[in-house]
């Protein structure tokens, strides 16, 4: 016979209930353990439910009014809808975008501070020897916003009525005129270098804080022409301000179907083409889920009917992307400018 069956009946009930108290506790106590471990696995940590947690902003580094001021204005406010929290603008204007991007780089990568990227970006990469962060490195494209075309305008009363005239006063007076831009480092200031390069002519170019006083000072008779993007400029020549006198990019544009692109001057600048483009990024480490949330929600924003007649209403064609292949356009369009900077023997600053 087993030994247990030897053991009086009241001590075997005795065994077997120490038995299972013993059992009991040390389940209460593994449950007690898993709950700690739980909590502090997830203490500090985002979740995608956890974005937004309080209002975003994105810092713009251009002056208000200008074409990458009104792309943020206008997706801003939709994503603040979208997201429940407000969404403030930052405009921080400076040489090769150096201030926004410095301040974007060092923030929080929670996703609530954002950069408004753009070609402007990739020139800056390109034209300055040394920035104080990597723009490939330090940030994460969140998606594209839109495509824009740049113009050479000038006033409407002034002697310029065409790209032809233009053309001819600059080979045969050298160095007399004077052609506004937005700040040296912008995407609008290269290209009137490259313009100036590819057409071999001497002219000066006279950069400003922003589009806005570029047009006051057109406007004035201060400047002979400017190039500046489409956008800022369409309520000018809309009202016969200003008037266009090229489009930069490899086409006409559908906004001014009777304004030529500059490469239908032919000769020399046949092969010309410049257009511009912008979008958002927030710091590098930013959490996964939180980018892929924002650019859903852009995606979202950009497909919207009064967000796109807003856009194109200014000559800005919306048009998103996936986070992937905004960073391949940030890396193709550093490696174009620096191409071009070399090729036009543009000093780097």
């Amino acid at each position: 016979m087993p030994f247990r069956t030897l053991l009086p009946t009241k001590r075997r009930a005795t065994l077997h209930a120490n038995r299972r108290t013993k059992l009991h506790t040390s389940l209460r106590a593994w449950c007690a353990l898993a709950c700690l471990l739980g909590a502090s696995l997830s203490y500090g940590q985002s979740t995608p439910t956890s974005f937004p947690s309080k209002p975003l902003r994105i810092v713009v580094p251009n002056a208000a009014g200008g074409a990458a001021d009104i792309t943020a204005r206008t997706v801003g406010q939709k994503l603040a809808e979208a997201l429940g929290q407000a969404v403030s603008i930052d405009n921080k204007p400076s040489a090769g975008g150096i201030v926004a991007g410095e301040q974007v780089a060092h923030a929080e990568p929670d996703g609530h501070t954002l950069l408004l990227i753009s070609s402007g970006s990739a020139v800056s990469a390109a034209l300055f020897k040394s920035l104080p962060f990597d723009t490939l490195r330090d940030f994460t494209p969140v998606s594209k916003l839109a495509s824009f075309d740049l113009v050479i305008a000038v006033n409407e009363g002034g002697r310029f009525k065409s790209l032809a005239e233009l053309l001819a006063y600059g080979r045969a007076n050298p160095g007399k005129l004077n052609v506004g831009t937005p700040q040296i480092g912008t995407t609008q200031n290269l290209a009137a270098e490259l313009f100036k390069a590819s057409a071999g002519l001497e002219f000066q170019i006279v950069p400003f804080n922003g589009s806005t006083p570029v047009m006051t000072t057109l406007r004035g008779g201060g400047i002979d022409a400017m190039v500046d993007i489409l956008g800022p400029l369409m309520p000018q020549l809309q009202s016969h301000s200003l008037r266009a006198l090229a489009v930069l990019g490899s086409a006409r544009n559908p906004s001014l179907p009777d304004v030529p692109s500059v490469r239908e001057a032919g000769g020399s600048l046949a092969g010309f083409n410049v257009s511009s483009w912008n979008g958002l990024a927030v710091p590098a480490k930013t959490p996964k889920d939180t980018v892929a949330r924002l650019q859903r929600e852009l995606q979202s924003v950009l497909a919207k009917g009064d967000v796109k007649k807003r856009l194109a209403d200014l000559g800005l064609n919306a048009q998103g992307s996936s986070s992937e292949e905004a960073h391949e356009l940030l890396a193709s369009e550093i490696k174009r400018w620096s191409e071009v900077i070399a090729r036009a023997k543009i000093e780097r600053q």
